[in-house]
């Protein structure tokens, strides 16, 4: 039996089945096994069994996606790289950082910052996210703005395609023109092309200064201004530009919510501004005239700097405060990519649909906006509702260049809705590589888009 064959492989610790798989709290369904080898060979072995046996493999990281990319069934076998958890080497000369795929990515933060550095990828699920799944659905965050998604945090990788063939590429260097960059197929390819097993990952110098501020505009002609003065009066250091319509700002600073308002309510948008540089005193001066001189202009209508980390923590904790939507449940959340310019009109014609077909619909919007990233929330009061919802959430972002994911990836949740964000021939060419990659279909099967 395969699971035989695998025990000896990866010996009693790497298996997972029975009444020790069911106590697990798993989202979306229960594998009949679960894989946890401690080292890239083990995994080289475990697929080249599962792909000589048609076994289909589901990747498992932290579990904390969003679009059901970790969906199991009761026919199926799950890999964990749990066990791959360690941190291997911390180069400080050349700013990286070589890890098993399996580290959480707040131990990265953690460890990089001891070490004087900024491993500048952060989401809220730092905790149990895993770097692994990072890279398989290529994480963005609060910081993009100024680093990047997870792809530029990577310089090399490992990864174990489905037939257990190794792939390593684990160099330090940023600079390597020297054929195909292969590495850019596995991230954010959601596991369904290889298991990432390893990687460098790129550190940066870390800040010594961060200044925060929460702003409000009255208009959106007025956020994106500020967008764009903020970003060339700050000289680079620009890190975050989190932008909160008015009434998710109002829903995260009022009661049942914890978070005092910063600002007053009663403006159209709420601004989360942060900047991180290298020279406090001259980082804070720039800051504060850049604020002075759009204020005047009445590009901000209003504002509160933060003082101490303790304000600058209860500010992220504002715009992350995203459970306070639970008390419109049922609720349907959507995380989309608009170009900056076309943004309002989207959010304003998707609200002006919703209002029609449910008049007592709840609309929360916010997101990364210095990126295009937007995050909308909906309550329609009817569980049932979900694909229509979708289907009018969806509806605008074709026409505006826009996509359907920007962070979370497409797993099952998005498969429908593909061709809105991806040509006809784009989804071809994704099929062609799959299939040279992963002939037997054995990698995270029906994720993304269905084989023909």
């Amino acid at each position: 039996m395969l699971s035989e064959k695998l025990e000896a492989v990866l010996g009693d610790k790497g298996l997972l089945r029975g009444d020790a798989l069911t106590e697990r709290l798993i989202p979306h369904g229960h594998p009949n096994l679960l894989i946890r080898p401690e080292s890239t060979e083990q995994v080289a072995a475990a697929l080249k069994l599962c792909n000589d046996a048609g076994q289909a493999v589901v990747p498992y990281g932290g579990l904390t996606g969003l679009v059901e990319a970790t969906t199991a069934s009761g026919q199926e076998v799950a890999i964990s790289l749990e066990r791959m958890n360690k941190i291997e080497e911390i180069d400080v000369a050349s700013r990286t950082m070589t890890v098993q795929a399996g580290v959480p990515l707040q131990v990265v933060q953690e460890a990089a910052e001891a070490e004087g550095m900024l491993f500048p990828l952060d989401i809220g699920a730092r905790g149990s996210a895993t770097i692994g799944g990072n890279v398989a659905t290529n994480a963005g965050g609060n910081r993009v703005i100024r680093y990047g998604m997870m792809r530029d945090q990577i310089l090399g990788m490992e990864v174990v395609l489905a037939d257990g063939t190794v792939l390593s590429s684990m160099n330090k260097i940023i600079k390597n023109n020297t054929g195909y960059d292969l590495k850019q197929l596995f991230i954010g390819s959601e596991g369904t092309l290889g298991i990432v097993t390893r990687l460098v990952l790129r550190l940066r110098p870390e800040p010594r200064s961060q200044n925060m501020a929460f702003l409000a505009t009255s208009t959106f002609d007025e956020v994106t201004t500020l967008l764009n003065r903020l970003d060339s009066g700050l000289g680079g250091s620009l890190s975050a530009f989190e932008v909160l319509w008015s009434d998710y700002y109002e829903l995260v600073t009022k009661p049942p919510a914890a978070g005092q308002p910063p600002v007053a309510h009663g403006y159209g948008f709420y601004i989360l501004v942060e900047a991180l540089g290298g020279d406090e005193a001259a980082d804070n001066e720039r800051f504060l005239a850049v604020l002075s001189e759009l204020m005047e202009e009445g590009v901000v209508v209003d504002g509160a700097i933060a003082q101490s980390q303790s304000e600058r923590d209860a500010m992220w904790a504002i715009r992350d405060d995203v459970n306070q939507v639970a008390q419109f449940r049922p609720v349907f959340a959507f995380d989309v990519s608009v170009p900056l310019n076309l943004m309002n009109d989207y959010v304003e014609e998707m609200r002006a649909t919703l209002t029609a077909r449910w008049p007592d619909n709840r609309c929360m919007v916010f997101g990364h906006l210095g990126d295009g990233n937007l995050h909308v929330v909906v309550g329609v009061g009817d569980k049932g509702a979900k694909a229509e919802v979708e289907r009018v959430v969806y509806a605008g972002l074709e026409s505006r260049g826009g996509s359907i994911s920007a962070e979370h990836g497409v797993g099952v949740q998005k498969k429908a809705y593909l061709s809105l964000t991806r040509s006809a021939d784009e989804i071809e060419v994704m099929r062609r590589i799959k299939a040279s990659l992963d002939p037997k279909g054995i990698l995270n099967p029906g994720k993304i888009f269905s084989s023909h």
